[in-house]
């Protein structure tokens, strides 16, 4: 036996219309999705970079791009040093040096005036060490090299002051100072030779040096004393060792006489019994 459901028209007809409403009305889920697809879409366009907007990512980018760059340009400006800079800084320290060395010397004169050349020596000393190895400080470390040599010539220390002179004239060759305090400490040793090349050194750098004329005049004749008395100081010598040697044979230098040639300078030797 079949039952059959009885067909209601009106309640079809509502359920056909309610299916249709359901078709044609969007969800509410589904409007916001294409909001925001839209929203997107015209997010992308030109219209909001005209703007001057950017999004997020667009922000990180070009924050990242710039501190990249910077990071980039920073050790460069570390590594590359400012030549210029450094010749200035140079250039300021070789003015420093110099100007500490010239008042060390300064100070120096001060205590050579006033007799204390040992405090004299050790500010001349401070103006060396200062400009040492400075192409610039010859002038200065010559002057200090002789401003000591003539305060060891004031204290009695010849041998330090033909050393002091000697540096100095190394520094300078054509120092004239230097050649005279030299030439005088020479003399104060008797190496009358050495004084008159000095003084003759300074008549080529200065022929109208009256000084130093006079002076070759003065010690030529104390030269040519200090050469016979060390001829005489040899022949002695050798008076001795002949004497040694002639003794075994029973004879001695008294029986050899020399005779010198006053033309010539030189001797000759006779034998006597």
């Amino acid at each position: 036996m079949v039952l059959i459901e009885p067909h209601h028209p009106e309640q079809q007809k509502q359920e056909q219309q309610q299916e249709q409403a359901t078709k044609v009305a969007p969800s509410s889920s589904d409007t916001t999705t294409d909001s925001a697809a839209a929203g997107s879409s015209n997010g992308s366009g030109g219209d909001a970079a005209s703007d001057g907007f950017e999004t997020a990512s667009e922000r990180d980018v070009s924050d990242s791009e710039e501190e990249d760059h910077a990071h980039d340009q920073q050790p460069t400006e570390q590594k590359g040093p400012d030549s210029y800079q450094d010749a200035l800084n140079d250039d300021e320290l070789r003015e420093k040096a110099l100007a500490q060395a010239n008042d060390a010397k300064l100070e120096g004169n001060k205590l050579f005036g006033n007799g204390q050349y040992e405090d004299a020596l050790l500010q001349y000393e401070v103006a060396l060490q200062v400009t040492a190895e400075m192409p610039t400080s010859v002038e200065i470390r010559s002057i200090c090299h002789s401003n000591r040599a003539v305060c060891f010539l004031k204290m009695g220390k010849y041998e330090e002051t033909i050393k002091e002179c000697t540096k100095a004239l190394e520094l300078n060759p054509s120092y004239i100072k230097a050649l005279v305090r030299r030439g005088e400490a020479h003399e104060k040793l008797e190496h009358f030779e050495e004084a008159i090349a000095d003084m003759k050194k300074i008549l080529e750098l200065d022929p109208s040096n009256d000084q130093a004329r006079k002076a070759i005049r003065r010690l030529e004749p104390l030269a040519a004393e200090k050469r016979e008395k060390m001829k005489e100081e040899m022949i002695g010598k050798l008076k001795e060792l002949g004497n040694s040697v002639l003794g075994r044979f029973g004879m001695s230098t008294d029986n050899f006489k020399a005779v010198k040639d006053p033309n010539t300078g030189s001797y000759s030797i006779s034998f006597q019994r």
